[in-house]
């Protein structure tokens, strides 16, 4: 259910608490936008019942009746959601991408999951995940986790471009894309998924994208080496070597024996070698004071 305490999010409005979320999300984009077509669905995707009606939904809730959704978001708050949302979109074989905000409210990220080909969110769960702890036993009865607008808006802007660019194929799509608030910092990665995951469904999807990968025709790619041409100017320049080849080769010291395939982007002189020898000087025979004495008789 909507709260005040909701209002930080620059989406809801006071209007609207006692209303769920899914349908004060609704009216707020229907006024923004009339002409889109809403599908409001107000239950816990986590119960069995309501789970393969979610399942339904994105096998046969696109935009041509009966086909397949093209993308599935997930902005829940909890990781029982993400497990589910998880789950069956690895059944179904379909993107999503994940998206959330630490509890810290000062970093999130997004991540792009592609069954098969990239880590689920199972692959690499989060510690609480993977222990199997019942997340509920860690908030405290009256303890909201800290909340940023801000960071809220950078997260949600990251997550829409990202859609934009996948769903529109302009740009580099990322699959993994955080951000660290304290910092200005956005690391980026591309996860492969884990060949032991847990999710049998995963492992399941991999084996699948291996097959139509072996099954596509290798392409072999030719490296042709450029000539490099230096374009005529009015002023007759070239472009020379200020260094000859031989002495190129004499300010060079010996290659080291290395295993096959290594070399070295330099070699160290040989000091004794590049000595050049000419005349030397010779001591004088008389003092340094018969020598200043010479010098004030001058």
């Amino acid at each position: 259910m909507v709260e005040l305490a909701n209002m930080n999010r620059l989406f809801f409005q006071p209007h609207q608490a006692g209303l769920s979320k899914v349908q004060a999300a609704a009216h707020t984009l229907r006024n923004i936008n009339p002409d889109v077509q809403f599908e409001v669905h107000n239950y816990n995707i986590t119960t069995v019942d309501n789970f393969q009606h979610f399942m339904d939904r994105i096998s046969y809730g696109g935009l041509e009746e009966g086909k397949p959704v093209d993308l599935v978001l997930s902005c829940v708050d909890n990781f029982e959601a993400r497990m589910a949302i998880n789950t069956a979109c690895n059944e179904l074989g379909q993107t999503w991408m994940e998206s959330g905000v630490s509890e810290n409210a000062v970093s999130g990220h997004i991540q792009l999951i592609i069954p098969g080909e990239s880590a689920c969110f199972a692959c690499a769960p989060p510690l609480v995940v993977a222990a199997n702890i019942d997340e509920k036993t860690l908030k405290r009865e009256g303890v909201c986790a800290a909340s940023l607008p801000t960071t809220m808006g950078v997260v949600a802007g990251i997550l829409v471009q990202n859609v934009l660019k996948f769903l529109l194929n302009f740009g580099t799509v990322s699959y993994y894309l955080g951000y660290n608030a304290m910092q200005d910092f956005f690391p980026t990665m591309a996860m492969k998924p884990n060949p032991h995951c847990n999710e049998k469904n995963c492992r399941k999807q991999q084996e699948e994208y291996k097959e139509k990968m072996a099954a596509q025709p290798k392409q072999v790619v030719i490296e042709q080496e450029e000539e490099i041409v230096h374009e005529d100017n009015d002023w007759g320049i070239e472009l020379v070597s200020e260094v000859s080849e031989e002495e190129l080769k004499a300010a060079s010291g010996p290659l080291p024996d290395l295993p096959k395939g290594i070399t070295v982007a330099y070699t160290i002189p040989n000091k004794e070698e590049n000595v050049v020898a000419g005349e030397t000087v010779a001591e004088p025979e008389e003092s340094l004071e018969e020598l200043m004495a010479k010098m004030k008789n001058m």
